[in-house]
């Protein structure tokens, strides 16, 4: 499904996303070193045995950015111009390698832009869940997004 455009967002409006994903030890181990984390509780077990957690977690930067991801087809797919911010992100449990994730989308607010006609301001709040339905991480999501192109009349 492509991308809604800013019109078609009502402050109120929840997406309860198709996609899911199942996190695989190589996302996390792969993600980490990729991004220059060599944290243990990543990328080692023994250690990671050692700790509250007793297995390794995944990096929660992945875990943002799949979040927001299994949300772009729904949402911005094609129709947003860029993201402005994201704030009050949070990781109130951890991801295991296995967990399956799905994402929950409401939309917050929704305004015109002030300095372009052709776009407006459209803030998410969005969740991932786990397999056993806990919230894993939130996020607010500010995305700048294209309005509806006009409509052309036939000659």
């Amino acid at each position: 499904m492509a991308g809604l455009f800013f019109e078609q967002f009502h402050e109120g409006q929840v997406f309860a996303h198709a996609a899911t994903r199942t996190v695989t030890e190589m996302d996390n181990v792969l993600f980490s070193t990729l991004t220059m984390n060599p944290q243990p509780l990543h990328l080692d077990e023994e250690f990671a045995r050692t700790t509250e957690f007793g297995q390794r977690i995944v990096n929660s930067l992945f875990t943002l950015g799949l979040l927001i991801g299994l949300t772009v087809g729904e949402t911005t797919l094609g129709t947003t111009i860029a993201n402005l911010g994201m704030s009050k992100v949070a990781f109130p449990r951890p991801v295991f390698h296995g967990d399956t994730l799905r994402a929950r989308t409401t939309v917050l607010t929704v305004r015109p832009s002030r300095s372009r006609p052709d776009a407006g301001i459209v803030e998410f709040e969005h969740q991932a869940i786990n397999q056993r339905g806990e919230v894993v991480a939130s996020c607010v999501r500010t995305a700048f997004m294209r309005r509806s192109p006009p409509v052309v009349p036939a000659a």
